[in-house]
């Protein structure tokens, strides 16, 4: 048992980009069916743990304009420990109190997964902490009631994502580095899956058991189009992009992703980007930085 209570343990956070996102369907409850590949950026938030003696879970540093109780890191976190609770014989003894904070620089409606990856973090890290031992597959599972994201960072590799995206299938895209950019805006998941203009009948990519054959750049966003339509600013950022390098946008947006050979172009291009957009430059990486360091935790 990890019992050192005057110790905070830290973890990165990363983002992911959707390197291209079709919707091949609608379920009768509501959730989109989807193709995808998902890959990550060394680009992440922050997240300290200490683990404390009862059972309160605390946000010690809330996130402007998101309640604690409904911020996903304490929703990930009373998840796990509810099913622990359920599955313990000896629940009196056990120790499942948490500190949490957070540091964010991933951007919120940006299409980047930042909430999706906190869950995901806290419920990898206190899966440890808490000497839980769960499976990565029950945490996906835990993870997939959160957010269908989720499961993606829990296992933490570049993945072929079918299904609401919990169906993943390991890919090794090129490694590229991305200049990410985002305008002035934030864009709702929700707004733009409820949308009736959204397209939701793009024919499936059929690869016959051979994800060698997955071409990526014949693939694109569903989400882009209708996004360009109602926000002009991410319209005219992509339209500026374009013209330097491959570009897209990466989930429901707002984030448009310019793939660059190296770091120096992407600085480059960066270096030229409009007034009032804000950016960073990463590396695009097939395993996630949370891997290593759930690893790495004794």
């Amino acid at each position: 048992m990890i019992s050192n209570n005057e110790t905070y343990y830290r973890f990165p956070s990363p983002a992911k980009l959707n390197l291209f996102l079709h919707i091949v369907g609608q379920r009768s409850d509501g959730y989109h069916q989807l193709q995808t590949v998902f890959q990550f950026v060394d680009h992440c938030d922050t997240i300290d743990i200490k683990i404390i003696s009862g059972d309160k879970v605390e946000l010690l540093t809330p996130i402007e304009g998101v309640n604690n109780e409904d911020n996903l890191i304490v929703k990930a976190a009373i998840l796990l420990q509810k099913n622990i609770l359920e599955k313990s014989t000896n629940a009196v003894n056990l120790t499942l109190g948490a500190h949490i904070k957070v540091t964010k620089v991933l951007p919120m409606g940006g299409g980047l997964g930042g909430g999706s990856s906190n869950a995901a973090t806290v419920l990898l890290a206190l899966n440890k902490l808490w000497c839980a031992n769960l499976s990565l597959t029950e945490l996906a599972q835990l993870g997939l009631e959160l957010g269908a994201d989720v499961p993606i960072f829990i296992h933490g590799f570049a993945a072929f994502a079918e299904g609401v995206g919990e169906e993943l299938t390991p890919v090794s895209p090129k490694e590229y580095w991305y200049l990410v950019s985002k305008s002035d805006v934030s864009i709702s998941t929700a707004s733009v899956f409820t949308a009736k203009d959204l397209t939701r009948n793009t024919p499936k990519v059929n690869l016959n058991g051979d994800i060698t054959k997955l071409d990526i750049d014949l693939c694109h966003n569903d989400c882009q189009s209708l996004v360009i339509k109602k926000y002009p600013e991410v319209a005219k950022l992509l339209a500026w992009l374009v013209e330097y390098a491959p570009s897209r946008m990466t989930g429901t947006g707002a984030c448009i992703f310019s793939r660059f050979e190296t770091e120096q172009e992407a600085c480059h291009i960066q270096s030229l980007l409009p007034d009032g957009i804000t950016s960073f430059v990463a590396k695009g990486v097939n395993t996630s930085p949370l891997r290593d360091a759930i690893e790495k935790l004794a």
